[in-house]
């Protein structure tokens, strides 16, 4: 072995040996500061946060990317910025006995890092409920208005109008206690599947309140038929559940679409 080849060596077993001081004092210390799942504490960005602050690299880019982890397992920003304090005690602190964390004594520069990388994630993952209803995995009005903003323009580019390529269909249940709220939920729930097994080509099915949906379907495929189909499929599934009874069928009818994108909106609207 060259003595060039030794000194890398040597270089690497101390770095990770510094590495693997540091990383249980942070460990240890962020516990102490009341980390609630041990387990769950050891990560990649850990190790790379690590090895850039043992090897005397800038930590921001490092610790931008420990927020964005922390935020993807749901940790919050109070707790990544606790175990970001007990990182800063184990870098700076006595190594020799217990370090304590401290919020208040973080560099803002450090903090600012951390907290962007968490809020990025946090932003990403609110877009992506925004668009759909947690509970029946239809998407939310919002949604439904974005695409019909699309299908308006494309139209107007075109030369058609909306209600020539696609039309409205409106789907309702009518489910005992319904003033409760949570039968007609479950209800909907069941019916959701159902919506998306006959509207499977890409329609927009979402959700306007809890026991009506709407679907924005294209007039390429036999609608009236999928309505009937759907209508029969819906009360079979509800039917198979003993604690959900219906005053009345399933109401599925087809809607033309208004001629302008501001009218539309005010339809769905007064369906919410």
């Amino acid at each position: 072995m060259s003595s060039e080849e030794w000194t890398r060596r040597c270089d690497g077993e101390l770095v990770a040996g510094k590495c693997r001081a540091l990383r249980a004092r942070w460990r240890t210390a962020s516990l102490a500061a009341g980390w609630p799942f041990p387990s769950d504490w050891a990560s990649d960005a850990v190790d790379r946060v690590c090895e850039a602050v043992v090897r005397g690299a800038d930590p921001l880019e490092r610790l931008g990317e420990l927020g964005a982890a922390r935020a993807e397992a749901g940790v919050g920003l109070a707790g990544t910025l606790q175990d970001l304090a007990a990182l800063h005690a184990a870098m700076t602190g006595d190594h020799d006995g217990l370090v304590s964390a401290d919020p208040d004594a973080v560099p803002a520069h450090l903090v600012r890092a951390t907290a962007l990388g968490w809020a990025d994630v946090v932003a990403r993952l609110a877009v992506g409920r925004e668009v759909q209803d947690p509970l029946t995995g239809l998407t939310t009005l919002s949604y439904l208005r974005t695409r019909l903003h699309e299908l308006y323009r494309l139209a107007d580019a075109s030369g058609r109008t909306p209600d020539a390529d696609h039309a409205l269909v409106e789907v309702s249940l009518d489910v005992r206690g319904e003033d409760r709220g949570y039968p007609a939920m479950m209800a909907m729930v069941l019916a959701a599947d159902v919506l998306r097994s006959v509207f499977d080509a890409g329609e927009t099915v979402s959700l306007a309140r809890s026991s009506t949906a709407l679907v924005l379907a294209p007039r390429g495929r036999p609608t009236a038929d999928r309505c009937a189909r759907l209508g029969r499929l819906i009360e079979r599934r509800i039917a198979d559940d003993p604690a959900l009874l219906m005053n009345g069928p399933v109401r599925v009818r087809e809607m033309a679409l208004p001629p302008a994108h501001e009218q539309a909106c005010a339809l769905i609207t007064s369906m919410a």
